[in-house]
């Protein structure tokens, strides 16, 4: 299958890429920025723990809700149409959100943010796969995501520090311009979407999601998706840091701090992974086997800082960043469930597993929130509450990886990363 990479040039690629990426940027940040806000959002609102899970895990509600119809919008007419229609709402969710007075408000902004940039990611992606050979899609998801790291670390100690200069409100207002700049970028840089065989276009919504649900590497991918990966994500971007300030008795800025530094450790992982993925793939070694071998660390990990509780409070933000970068293995789930469907395909293969993973970063959030108060109203401590919360969460991805080492003759993948 011809690509479009042959008729675009290397400034052309990195052009759209870093217009790609600005918006992936801003998307990563705004899905972060909860957690260093939670302090404050929770004295303002009086939120409770369960209360604070279900507005971080708003935005992936709103988020997953489009993923369906996104895949099929992102095959027919392209990344560059469908993330400028999107960028639209997720200004309006900055809006909304910043003008908030009740808790209802928050959550009606926090779920029009994660409409607005639910196409941050998979618009390059879909992209990538058509224009990028493996190896560099490879690449280019890896530092798609080490972007992601760098908006989540400007979620930290920078609005940490902006906080008592503007208040957390004009802060969405200056995130709402800055979404509406990296559209401008998008419509400048990014090039029209072409079908690559006579007939696609007609062909793909006679295809569906079907053909995704029922292929057995998604379904053999899909428990890691949502509890491996959208734990990670839900750690990340909002049990970090209560974590941090009710079990290891952290200030709301030690709290940033270390999350700063979290986010810059997954920054750094995900740059290495684009560094070394194509010289992997060039040698034959399979996605399969590299989280085989590389994600039960990070269970081993979680299982350290759950245990370890406030004995060691000053480790504890090391514990979470060596937890979130061992995670990472799972990242490479991504592109191989994209690279195991055709081009014209992508789109709905990447939004499919992506619905997966954020339908498990929302439930993760507020299911962890929801077990926390349960646990105390059953008469645990506040320490012993979040143990018991995070040591479910863990037996979940446990049984999840359990679920992918089942071998299965019709389970195998046949893509090589």
């Amino acid at each position: 299958m011809a690509t479009a990479v042959s008729t675009l040039s290397l400034r052309r690629v990195a052009s759209l890429f870093l217009a790609f990426a600005f918006a992936y940027f801003l998307s990563a940040l705004i899905r972060a920025i909860t957690a260093t806000l939670s302090p404050t959002l929770s004295a303002d609102f009086a939120l409770n723990a369960g209360d604070l899970g279900l507005l971080a895990g708003a935005y992936f509600l709103g988020f997953a809700t489009t993923q369906l119809p996104l895949g099929t919008w992102l095959d027919r007419f392209g990344p560059k149409r469908v993330i400028l229609s999107f960028l639209v709402v997720a200004v309006v969710g900055c809006i909304v959100f910043s003008i908030a007075s009740t808790f209802a408000g928050l959550i009606a902004g926090r779920i029009l943010c994660g409409i607005g940039v639910s196409a941050c990611l998979m618009a390059p992606l879909t992209g990538y796969r058509r224009w990028l050979a493996p190896g560099m899609q490879l690449r280019a998801n890896s530092w798609m995501l080490m972007v992601g790291s760098l908006g989540m670390v400007a979620s930290t100690l920078p609005v940490q520090w902006l906080m008592p200069i503007l208040g957390w409100r004009p802060l969405f207002w200056g995130l709402g311009l800055l979404l509406m700049i990296a559209a401008g970028l998008i419509a400048w840089a990014v090039p029209k979407w072409e079908q690559d065989l006579p007939g696609d276009r007609a062909a793909l919504p006679a295809q569906g999601f079907g053909v995704v649900w029922r292929h057995p590497y998604f379904r053999r991918m899909a428990p890691l998706g949502f509890f491996c990966y959208g734990g990670l994500m839900a750690v990340q971007t909002l049990w970090a840091v209560p974590w941090m300030t009710k079990v290891a008795g952290y200030t709301a800025l030690e709290a940033a701090r270390a999350l700063f530094w979290i986010n810059v450790a997954m920054l750094c992982t995900f740059w290495f992974w684009g560094v070394i993925n194509p010289w992997l793939a060039r040698r034959g070694h399979h996605a399969d086997g590299l989280i085989k071998r590389g994600l039960p660390l990070s269970f081993v990990v979680l299982a350290i800082v759950i245990g370890a509780g406030n004995a060691m409070p000053g480790a504890v933000g090391a514990g979470l960043a060596l937890y979130c970068v061992s995670c990472t293995f799972v990242a490479l789930s991504q592109p191989a469930v994209a690279m195991a469907f055709p081009s014209t395909l992508a789109g709905r293969a990447l939004t499919a597993y992506n619905l997966v993973m954020f339908a498990g970063v929302f439930a993760v959030q507020w299911g962890i929130g929801l077990a926390v108060d349960a646990f105390r109203s059953a008469g645990l401590r506040e320490i012993e509450a979040f143990q018991a919360s995070m040591s479910l969460f863990l037996l979940c991805c446990v049984a999840s990886y359990g679920y992918f080492l089942v071998p299965r003759r019709d389970n195998q993948s046949s893509v090589n990363l």
